[in-house]
């Protein structure tokens, strides 16, 4: 059930991405791949590629795989700190990739250009107002504010906080997407009455019946509530890692250990500080592989943003995005009354 209203509120956001419904599925290492990428593309929401730490051989691999499932358009999520961005780029443009969504930091120099001499729409993430309006002058295409709430890599500002200091601001100038802690259609409504061209959702669609991640993997999703999904410590002032929001388990424990050798490297100089965090990155990338492929929950680490606790059984795409469309629908319609 789609109302005029929602589709209306929802037209910026599926003009710049080409798609029917401003629902991106977040880019989620190792479950973002072909089957549930392209699942999303095919329902009428827009699918992300989750590069994370692939080869460019590893890329080019998967977008083909991509294309042979969907002719929709489709996404890639880069990080900026990866050592071969560049070839990374290279690899989209020669696959008329249209998106490319920038994560991890600031766009390293000459990424904007290299990324949009080919004519690809360029999203980063925008984790505070200044940095959003810089974003905007250097040449991004769209933003996503994504809160404290999210899983994975998070901020540290609630995603209501967020939206409602940078829509305001920003939504005139260039479409913004909304994310983190979105499970339901009623938190869509509103992010898009206060003027989001749409939103991003990753937690919700992690346990879909079209994505790989192991059925073990799956069930701790379906058992976690809100309060299970805690943010990582940083344990060292002078390691500056971002903090990661997983399922309780030991593997949060590891990765306490494990900044706490790459602080004692950092200490006796035989690492710098790109290569610590590099480190870090390796660790959670393997941490989220062992979860995700091998069904390893106690040891892997368990990426799942607050909003976990709605999700509670494996269902198609298709049926997660009309759920929440009708849901969204419903809501205005309710407004409007």
């Amino acid at each position: 059930m789609t109302n005029a209203k929602l589709t209306a509120l929802m037209a910026r956001g599926t003009q710049f991405l080409g798609c029917d419904s401003a629902i991106l599925c977040g880019a989620m290492s190792w479950v973002s791949e072909r089957h549930l990428v392209s699942a999303m593309s095919n329902a009428g929401g827009f699918g992300v590629i989750a590069c994370g730490a692939m080869t460019p051989a590893l890329l080019d691999a998967e977008i083909t795989a991509t294309k042979a499932l969907t002719t929709k358009p489709f996404g890639v999520n880069l990080i900026t700190m990866h050592p071969q961005l560049f070839d990374l780029i290279d690899v989209c443009a020669s696959h008329d990739v249209t998106h490319i969504v920038l994560a991890g930091g600031l766009p390293p120099k000459g990424s904007i250009e290299a990324i949009k001499a080919k004519g690809a729409k360029l999203i980063c993430f925008a984790p505070a107002l200044a940095l959003a309006k810089k974003l905007a002058r250097s040449g991004v295409d769209a933003l996503i504010v994504e809160g404290h709430e999210a899983g994975g890599h998070i901020g540290p500002v609630a995603t209501s906080v967020l939206a409602q200091e940078i829509l305001p601001e920003m939504s005139e100038q260039l479409p913004v997407f909304v994310a983190g802690g979105i499970g339901r259609g009623e938190a869509i409504a509103a992010y898009l009455e206060m003027g989001a061209a749409g939103v991003q959702l990753g937690t919700r669609f992690a346990c879909a019946t079209e994505s790989i991640a192991h059925p073990a993997f799956k069930k701790a999703f379906f058992r976690a509530s809100a309060r299970d999904a805690i943010a990582s410590v940083q344990i060292d002032p002078r390691l500056p890692v971002i903090p990661v929001r997983a399922l309780k388990n030991v593997g949060m424990e590891n990765f306490t250990a494990k900044q706490r050798e790459v602080a004692n490297l950092l200490d006796s100089g035989s690492v710098d500080m790109g290569e610590a965090q590099l480190q870090i990155e390796h660790f959670w990338a393997g941490a989220l592989r062992r979860a995700v492929i091998d069904g390893d929950v106690d040891g892997g680490s368990l990426m799942a943003g607050q909003s976990v606790g709605m999700v509670t059984k494996e269902e198609p795409v298709a049926d997660i995005i009309a759920q929440l469309m009708a849901e969204a629908a419903v809501a205005l319609e309710r407004r409007a009354a």
